[in-house]
């Protein structure tokens, strides 16, 4: 304290605009609204003596006060001061002296209790669109001369200045938006109703918000081919090696894959030899039954055996058969990395490859559950590949499944397809972002339908 009043002591033996300099330069340098607010509070002690000092806004109400960190706002003292700020500052908008008998007499009989007789008010000069007024009351134990007032009045404007600089809001802030708006619907008096800018607002945002539109969803998509031959495994067993590579033309009849011949070579072996033994020991019964009646009896059951062990070798022949996988249409063979099938054990049944014509190629696409809208008979899809995403591929849908199935990303969506309206010249497997179009709905619905679903899916109304 003795720090502050020698300080002090020091600042009043030097020239009150130096002072008013060195109290400016200390506002531009300030960092925040709360060295700002203390500055303009205590240390403008320094260009008059005063006792009391008090940062007030309209909208805010008490800022600062001198002496004290933080202002209880609830406390009489500031309720008091904000009754009496906002008093003198409608009817003081210049920086004037003012004492007990600019207020109203409640106001006035409690000066004496909280306040030095001589006041200062000094009201902030309103800067641009942001409605920021309010001012500074100091109070004094002597009277403010008019080089006083002039010199306060100076490092007012300069402090609000850097105030302004310090807690103007962004172009973009709520605070700019609600002020404009506000302005925006104010009545305008001597108008009729039908010239009044917020009637005229209302109904334009009534007009834009009703104004239709097609209400559509995305979602991802793919070229796939319409009508593709699928090539499963024929049998059980593990693929030995692939005739074709990804992608490359086949012809009808081409060799595609086979598997490995040796196991089921076997069997077509052990499956001859049974056929034989059986044919032999008929033989061998046939002639005993010449001298022998008891060998006929034999003779039946020896038959059956051997159409046995013929449909058995007749099977291992056709499984061996089967092991060279032909092509059985022309097109285009589609399937993964040969080198990740060639030692897989796989099953009958198992899809291994697609033979799909060039020409033979729809849209596929996955409609997430929360994104399915209505869609008329042979509703327009938009397909934009990642490729080529300036332009789009028009289609008509097809079908929509009835049931949703699980995705790998573990979601759940219907599948979609749709036949192209013209040829592609894009190959099978391109990626991209669907765009399915349903009926005219207003705007106001296109904007909600989302947030109502999700907002009735948890309140479960």
């Amino acid at each position: 304290m003795a720090e502050f009043l020698n300080a002090n002591a020091q600042a009043q033996t030097q020239h009150p605009l130096l002072l008013l300099l060195e109290l400016s330069r200390r506002a531009r340098a300030a960092r925040s609204a709360e060295e700002l607010a203390f500055l303009v509070v205590n240390d403008s002690h320094a260009l008059f003596a005063y006792r009391q000092g008090a940062l007030w806004f309209k909208d805010r109400g008490l800022e600062a006060l001198s002496g004290v960190v933080e202002p209880e706002t609830n406390a009489p003292y500031a309720q008091w001061l904000d009754q009496a700020c906002r008093h003198l500052r409608t009817m003081h908008p210049q920086p004037t002296a003012v004492g007990a008998h600019d207020l109203p007499g409640v106001l006035a009989g409690e000066w004496s209790e909280w306040l030095p007789p001589f006041g200062l008010w000094l009201p902030f000069a309103r800067r641009g669109e942001e409605d920021d007024s309010g001012g500074v009351l100091l109070a004094a134990d002597r009277s403010w001369s008019e080089d006083a007032i002039a010199l306060m009045k100076e490092w007012i404007d300069t402090w609000h200045f850097a105030w302004a600089k310090q807690a103007r809001p962004a172009a973009w802030s709520w605070r700019r938006l609600r002020h404009a708006v506000a302005a925006l619907l104010t009545s305008q008096p001597g108008r009729p109703w039908w010239k009044q800018r917020r009637v005229i607002f209302t109904v334009l945002a009534v007009a834009v918000l009703l104004c239709p539109v097609r209400l559509s969803v995305l979602a991802p998509g793919e070229l796939v081919p319409a009508n593709p031959a699928v090539i499963r495994a024929p049998v059980d067993g593990v693929v030995a090696q692939f005739q074709v590579q990804p992608n490359q033309t086949v012809t009808t009849g081409q060799a595609l894959f086979s598997f490995d011949e040796a196991p089921i070579a076997a069997r077509l072996e052990v499956a001859d030899q049974a056929l034989a033994t059986a044919q032999a020991e008929y033989r061998q019964y046939a002639q005993q039954a010449l001298s022998d009646p008891r060998s006929k009896t034999q003779l039946t059951v020896l038959s059956g055996k051997i159409e046995e062990k013929r449909a058995e070798a007749q099977y291992a022949r056709e499984q061996f058969n089967r092991s060279r996988v032909t092509a059985p249409q022309a097109g285009i063979a589609l399937f993964d990395d040969p080198s990740e099938w060639i030692g897989k054990p796989v099953q009958t049944g198992e899809r291994i490859m697609r033979i799909a014509a060039p020409d033979d190629v729809e849209i596929e696409a996955w409609l997430p559950i929360g994104d399915a809208i209505p869609l008329p008979e042979q509703a327009r899809l938009s397909l934009y590949l990642a490729s080529a995403p300036l332009s789009a591929l028009s289609a008509q849908v097809r079908y929509v499944a009835h049931d949703a199935v699980p995705r790998p990303d573990g979601s759940y969506a219907y599948r979609v397809r749709a036949r192209l309206d013209s040829q592609a010249d894009e190959r099978v497997g391109l990626k991209g972002t669907a765009k399915l179009s349903g009926g005219w709905v207003p705007l106001v619905y296109w904007m909600l339908r989302r947030p109502l679903a999700t907002i009735r899916q948890h309140l479960g109304l």
